[in-house]
């Protein structure tokens, strides 16, 4: 009999629970005993009164209209069951207030017999996405920041070539690898812990390669007189024969270095950054601040920035242009030198990595403006940026066309660059 009764209850707590399940599937019948549909406007956690919601049949015909009151709450009685549709009446929402995703402005939907169905009509921002978004964009733009510091240390001695000799040389991207690559066999030969006298090391080798080419061959060219597009395509053979020599002692892979391999990230609010990625942005902005020092202060700077504007009334004031000349090549291949240790600190050292980065340089010494210093800093911080923006809308294949695309635009509206000057022409 015990066991009897205990069957017995069960029974009927199971269908009890079943006509509980039951009621709750249905939603609560219409106040009318009939069907209707019904929900609540908010943005942003508040009430949004005086919205209209129209109800139509399957062939379109309205069938209801209703208006959400001071809480925001609206419903709708419905002739029966069947197909229908819900518009919501954009034109009533208040000026501040709009539909999160415009598709969900008409909602289709079916009622059975009694059922009173709830339909939602998402409005404001979704707080979610933007919880979502706002962290992935804080990241990205560190991340543009540290790639434009970079590009930035690399590009400041083609900008002062170019503005000194009138030379665009495409080996450039080979002084950052050539940089890179000694750091990388002083590295290894040494062990862990020998990048921190690697990299003065790796400068100092850039700056004396800078300072080779200058007087073994890019003046002598310029004293027999050989024309600017001449001296284009010797520095794209120049290129070509530095990339080749670098592959044939460094090898075709990609490799890091020992130190720094794995780190924990530090975290900062939203970004999170590894202890190496923010000793680069540190030293990145401590060597440009010493650079925009040196321009600004020192004779040698000035004397840098008057070649660079003109040359023959420089020549003419008592500088010596070739001394200065050697000096920016001295100082360009050092900063590329420096450029090529940090980006394989924050990437991987490959043969191919300064001819990559040649592209983005260029990008910044135009957008920045040709022939300055302090353009190709700016320039180089916006190709930077709006690389790594890219890729929160885009495929990452893609980011490098993004910069060359802002640099278009900027140039369409500002030819002369950023921080360039207007020249007279004719």
């Amino acid at each position: 009999m015990r066991s009897l009764a205990t069957l017995v209850l069960g029974v009927l707590l199971v269908v009890a629970a079943l006509g509980a399940g039951g009621a709750l599937a249905e939603d609560d019948n219409a106040e009318d005993g009939g069907e209707a549909i019904r929900g609540t406007l908010t943005a942003e956690g508040e009430p949004v009164p005086g919205v209209t919601i129209v109800a139509f049949d399957a062939d379109g015909n309205e069938v209801g209209a209703g208006q959400s009151d001071d809480q925001g709450e609206w419903r709708i009685p419905m002739p029966g069951p069947g197909e229908y549709s819900a518009t919501l009446d954009e034109a009533t929402l208040p000026d501040d207030v709009e539909l999160r995703d415009p598709e969900r402005g008409t909602l289709e939907f079916s009622l059975r017999t009694g059922q009173e169905r709830t339909l939602l009509f998402p409005l404001g921002e979704d707080e979610r996405v933007l919880a979502r978004f706002l962290p992935r964009a804080s990241q990205a733009l560190l991340n543009g920041i540290i790639f434009g510091l970079i590009i930035a240390m690399a590009a400041i001695g083609l900008s002062l070539v170019f503005g000194t000799t009138g030379l665009v040389n495409f080996a450039h991207g080979e002084l950052v690898t050539f940089g890179a690559v000694m750091a990388f066999f002083i590295n290894v030969a040494a062990g862990p812990g020998s990048l921190l006298w690697a990299a003065p090391v790796a400068v100092i080798g850039g700056a004396a390669l800078g300072a080779g080419l200058e007087r073994g061959l890019w003046r002598p060219l310029r004293d027999r007189k050989t024309g600017l597009i001449q001296l284009l395509v010797i520095s794209i053979g120049l290129s070509l024969l530095l990339r080749n020599l670098i592959q044939l002692f460094y090898g075709g892979r990609s490799r890091p270095y020992l130190d720094y391999a794995v780190q924990q990230a530090l975290q900062f609010g939203w970004v999170r950054i590894t202890p190496r990625d923010l000793i680069v942005v540190v030293a990145s902005l401590i060597v440009l601040s010493s650079v925009g020092v040196l321009l600004l202060k020192t004779r040698l700077g000035k004397a840098m920035r008057a070649v660079s504007d003109n040359r023959d009334l420089a020549e003419s004031s008592g500088i010596d242009v070739k001394q200065v000349i050697l000096i920016i090549w001295l100082m360009g291949g050092g900063l590329a030198a420096l450029g090529g240790v940090f980006l394989g600190v924050v990437e991987n050292v490959s043969y191919l990595m300064g001819f990559r980065l040649l592209l983005l340089m260029f990008a910044g010494v135009i957008l920045g403006g040709l022939g300055t210093a302090f353009g190709a800093m700016v320039g180089s911080m916006v190709v930077g940026i709006v690389t790594e923006m890219s890729t929160l809308w885009f495929s990452t294949e893609l980011k490098f066309v993004w910069a060359l695309a802002i640099m278009a635009l900027v140039l369409l509206l500002r030819p002369q660059g950023i921080l360039g000057v207007k020249e007279r022409i004719g």
